[in-house]
């Protein structure tokens, strides 16, 4: 039972670690894809329409909310589930 506890834990972690690891690929691809569109419309067009904003924009959103999720959110506890199980006796 405690071998099947301590293999539990430790894919938990393996999970965590790997979530971190990809975050940090996403924020890399973020800074390198959105800095090449920066310089494409400096280059194109320096002073027109900052149209990159719309890809900085939406792109960040999505990596604010995938770290959040990565480095926000705490895992679901045993003391969570008794918690629910509790409250939903009461009704």
């Amino acid at each position: 039972m405690s071998e099947q506890v301590g293999n539990e834990e430790r894919y938990a972690a393996y999970k965590r670690v790997k979530a971190r690891r990809d975050l940090a690929g996403h924020a890399v691809a973020y800074v390198v894809v959105n800095a090449f569109l920066v310089i494409v419309w400096w280059l194109t067009s320096p002073g027109g329409y900052f149209w990159p904003v719309w890809v900085l924009a939406g792109w960040g959103i999505g990596l604010v909310l995938n770290a959040w999720d990565v480095l926000g959110r705490r895992p679901i506890s045993e003391e969570d589930v008794d918690r629910e199980l509790r409250r939903g006796q009461r009704r």
